[in-house]
């Protein structure tokens, strides 16, 4: 590749042009710069430009577009396919940039685009305001509100796009601009739902909502000899709760700790995790027939902490560990494809892997699918296949594992996938995420980045 090319003096001058750090490969921080999410993402780029600014970060877009250098951005590094970095080029590590500014009269934060949910809901649940956004706390808030932006609050306030004022970008020619629905229009829609195809995000501006401090939360879990019956009482209450009403759920090898029965150890079991964004009354009545129902392990329900709610699942995805993952929407959970989880999740390949669902709906489906470049509205589930490992020696049959669980589950999915949960899948299932929407956005993509020099993402070429 071009960088390794570069001269010294070239190099250094670069350097002295930004605020933040210039890493290489062997100088200290670098390994850790080069660390994310998944473990087995091992790239190594020329040139880390750790920026601390939109300065710094246009300076490195226009270095990269100078020299023909490859070039990828790293936000919170959560990403399941590692577009967070690349080999040999040049990466524009956005983590120093995480302040959130909240403007509690208003009810709106910018955020910047190395900050995180737990940077974010840290300092907006102070005043008692949140925004929807995702279900590890560890996740980047630029890249998962890109791709579209699900979490627990998606089903009462829409999904983080949804409350996206604006987004300051630098784009491909090295300017900064702002996208709203006044400035930028058609770059603003791409942005809500095309990922990063467009330019680097510094910063977002965000709607927010009254949620928390506490908010009526818990946790049921039923052993693997009541999933079926339990599964079809989920898909009822699904379709019927109410908007305020979100219930993830997820079929784990319980781990050796004391909030899980000792006789369960290592069996798989079928965790639900219930949020209400309202009232602990109401909340304790929708939730009553659920926690009535069955004969579950662990029965939990009490208020709690939103930021403490926000980042219960953290410790099933833990970062460091080796992660794949195959996924699709679901309009339903027919009993063909409850029959079909049935048969796979008894035995997980290994203590880690999960398979979980998305509670989507409510006001997710009655925002128009023309309004943004996210184009998936009207599915209830999407359903994630995720083993998760440590030894490399295992990535063949992990992998073989989740496309096998996939394409049994397929036969019953609803069309697209979330582009966030994408894997390295190839051109034709990029052109499934986008939807209906591919053509546009590639028109949108000519337009601010003719050259693709946004290629490491998702990605969507432009014409010619």
């Amino acid at each position: 590749m071009a960088t390794v090319n570069l001269d010294t003096k070239t190099v250094e001058t670069f350097e002295r042009q930004i605020g933040g750090t210039l890493l290489r490969p062997g100088e200290p921080d670098y390994d850790e710069a080069t660390s994310v999410w998944n473990a087995m993402v091992e790239k190594e780029p020329a040139l880390i430009a750790r920026c601390r600014g939109a300065s710094d970060v246009i300076a490195a877009v226009t270095f990269a577009r100078n020299h023909d250098l490859r070039l990828a951005v790293k936000g919170g590094g959560h990403n399941v396919a590692g577009n967070g970095l690349c080999d040999d080029g040049l990466v524009i590590d956005l983590s120093p940039m995480d302040a959130v500014r909240v403007d509690p009269a208003a009810r709106t934060a910018r955020v910047q685009g190395g900050a995180t949910m737990a940077d974010l809901d840290r300092e907006t649940q102070t005043h008692g305001l949140a925004v929807t956004g995702g279900i590890i706390s560890s996740t980047g808030v630029a890249g998962l509100t890109l791709g579209g932006g699900w979490g627990r609050l998606g089903r009462k306030y829409g999904l983080a796009i949804d409350n996206l004022r604006s987004a300051d970008v630098v784009t491909a020619d090295g300017d900064l601009v702002q996208a709203s629905d006044d400035q930028h229009s058609d770059l603003f829609w791409a942005l809500r739902g095309g990922g990063g195809n467009f330019g680097v995000v510094t910063s977002l501006e965000f709607d927010l909502h009254e949620v928390g401090p506490e908010i009526p939360g818990g946790v049921l879990a039923y052993t693997h000899d009541d999933v079926a019956e339990v599964l079809r009482f989920y898909r009822e209450f699904a379709a019927e709760a109410p908007d305020a009403a979100s219930v993830y759920a997820a079929f784990i090898p319980a781990p050796p700790e004391p909030r899980f029965p000792e006789e369960q150890w290592g069996e798989t079991l079928l965790l639900f995790r219930l949020f209400y964004a309202g009232d602990l009354e109401e909340a304790k009545a929708v939730f009553e027939p659920f926690r009535a129902f069955g004969e579950p392990i662990i029965n939990s329900f009490e208020p709690m902490p939103y930021v403490e709610f926000q980042q219960i699942s953290d410790d099933l995805f833990p970062a460091g560990r080796r992660y794949y993952w195959k996924s699709n929407y679901f309009d339903d959970l027919p009993d063909g494809l409850i029959d079909q989880l049935v048969a796979h999740v008894e035995d997980l390949p290994t203590p880690y892997s999960s398979i979980f669902f998305e509670h989507l709906g409510g006001e997710i489906s009655r925002v128009d699918s023309d309004a943004t470049a996210y184009p998936h509205r009207d599915p209830l589930f999407a359903i994630t296949v995720s083993p998760a490992w440590t030894d490399s020696d295992d990535d063949q049959a992990l992998i073989e594992w989740a496309r096998d669980v996939y394409e049994d589950l397929a036969a019953y999915a609803s069309d697209g996938v979330y582009v966030n949960v994408l894997s390295n899948e190839g051109k034709a299932r990029i052109r499934e995420a986008y939807g209906g929407h591919f053509e546009r956005l590639r028109s949108i993509k000519t337009e601010w980045d003719p050259e693709n020099l946004f290629n490491v993402n998702q990605n969507i070429a432009p014409t010619g």
